[in-house]
């Protein structure tokens, strides 16, 4: 495989990926296509897959990338390494979601963020908890267990668990120093910049520094010899801020990108959750890693959230030579309604539910969707959420409903049933992309995964639920999102 200048055949900086979200696998049959071939309106599907399972059963599907990619999986699933920690209940990862995706609607619109900072504002403790993308980073520059660490003179290289977030622009891990409770505790090792001998700040007069914008925080000694300094606002009373540095960043064995540029983080606010030690930033920003390695595979990646018993796949580049045309696509909105250029965004354009399309007028999707790797499940406007809620009651009729789960109105008890016939459920986009949801996109622990938003027109997001076993593709040098069914 060719890369640029930048890439090298080897490097300390080793990205293994792991996927934060919760799903389960099952056998599926369809029903309701008739001898002429009609489209297929329900799926009969076994009440087991809503069970745990125990063995991973790896990548299904080769990715179809020109460039290069990494395994993915979900936490607490049997691919995991994480796997025997208890995963948080859906009520709590609810209620984190919305939190998160109204910071991520105001960033969007160019509102004002909370000053997490400020002592005299009121802020609400919550601990980090949703269905964040996860992969492990080897930090370092010498020999050693990607696992563990090298012992005697060899620098550091350790394995690190970072979270993968596509609205965010600024790479960041947690660094010594970092003493607690300036830093949360993680899981791995904190990463000693001092023991990586490529490892080296940004100094405050360069044009890395400069093109932090937002995300500056000032200088280490108030002048262009000093360290650049970085500052993240999260949601929720939450930020970190450290030096700005570069390594070396490996993401597989034959592809390295030289001078990486990411967060040294020495101090957070807020809570963060414990599995990860950062985020890899993979949002349209100039320090995201897309941006960093546009060079080398285009200005593209996609990704595979898989269902939590088997593998799924971050992947730098566009499709290989003739795999464009297996993905249906729709255009990323450029809006001057949309000031942050870091959010990926579509436009919804209707819904099909058991082979109908609902009477939804389109204009009510005007607002615009984001494309988010982090947020939960599918919200819409009310119009069409009360729509897809009517259909889908009419459609589930023979099942007894229970009640709510947070924000999940619509959920059911399917005790002693065998197998469940569910409603086929598709998005449609703009440009004529029809996106057919797998059972588990349209039912999460026997509700319908779809919330509607405060107001017609507002700003939706698609979930990670509804992405699941698609390979989304973000070519941002096409300016367009593709979707590939079936891919993991």
């Amino acid at each position: 495989m060719t890369t640029s200048q930048e890439a090298r055949a080897s490097g300390p900086l080793v990205l293994v990926a792991v996927l934060l979200l919760l799903s389960i696998s099952c056998p599926i049959a369809h029903a309701g296509a008739g001898a002429d071939g009609r489209r297929q309106h329900y799926m009969v599907v076994q009440t087991s897959y809503l069970e745990p399972k125990s063995i991973c059963s790896g990548l299904k599907v080769i990715p179809s990338s020109n460039g290069t990619w990494v395994p993915l999986h979900r936490p607490y699933g049997p691919c995991s390494s994480s796997a025997d920690t208890p995963p948080p209940s859906l009520v709590e990862m609810l209620r984190w979601d919305q939190v998160r995706t109204e910071h991520v609607r105001r960033k969007t619109m160019g509102g004002e963020a909370d000053d997490v900072l400020d002592p005299d504002e009121a802020h609400v403790e919550m601990i980090q908890v949703d269905y964040m993308l996860e992969g492990s980073f080897g930090i370092g520059s010498g020999s050693g267990d990607p696992q563990g660490s090298g012992d005697g003179d060899d620098p550091m290289f350790l394995s690190q668990t970072m979270a993968i977030d596509t609205t965010v622009d600024v790479p960041w891990i947690q660094c010594l120093p970092c003493p607690f409770p300036q830093c949360y505790p993680q899981r791995n090792a904190y990463f000693d910049p001092k023991r990586s001998s490529t490892a080296a700040a940004v100094r405050c007069g360069s044009r890395a520094c400069r093109a932090l914008g937002a995300f500056a925080n000032g200088c280490s000694n108030n002048n262009s010899a000093g360290e650049c300094q970085y500052l993240i606002k999260y949601n929720n009373d939450r930020a970190t801020a450290g030096t700005y540095m570069t390594d070396t960043l490996t993401i597989s064995p034959s592809t390295t990108f030289l001078n990486f540029r990411f967060g040294c983080s020495h101090a957070v606010h807020g809570n963060f959750s414990s599995q990860t030690s950062g985020t890899m930033s993979l949002g349209g920003g100039p320090q995201s890693l897309l941006a960093q390695t546009a060079r080398a595979f285009g200005n593209a990646f996609s990704y595979c959230v898989p269902q939590s018993s088997a593998s799924g796949f971050l992947s730098l580049g566009g499709p290989a030579d003739g795999g464009a045309s297996s993905f249906a696509t729709t255009p990323l909105l450029k809006n001057a309604e949309f000031i942050n250029p870091s959010i990926y965004i579509v436009r919804l354009q209707g819904i099909i539910v058991a082979g109908r399309r609902l009477n939804v007028p389109p204009v009510v999707f005007s607002g615009g969707t984001v494309m988010d790797s982090s947020s939960i499940v599918t919200q819409l406007p009310p119009t069409a959420y009360l729509a897809l809620r009517r259909a889908f009651r009419k459609a589930m009729r023979v099942y007894t409903r229970r009640g709510p789960m947070a924000n999940l109105d619509t959920c059911y008890d399917f005790g002693g049933f065998t197998n469940l016939t569910v409603p086929a459920v598709s998005l449609v986009f703009d440009g004529g992309a029809v996106v057919k949801l797998d059972p588990l996109a349209v039912l999460l622990e026997g509700c319908l995964a779809f919330t509607p938003t405060r107001t017609d027109f507002a700003l939706g997001f698609m979930g990670n639920v509804q992405q699941q076993t698609h390979e989304v593709l973000f070519d941002v040098a096409a300016g367009a999102v593709g979707f590939r069914r079936g891919a993991c």
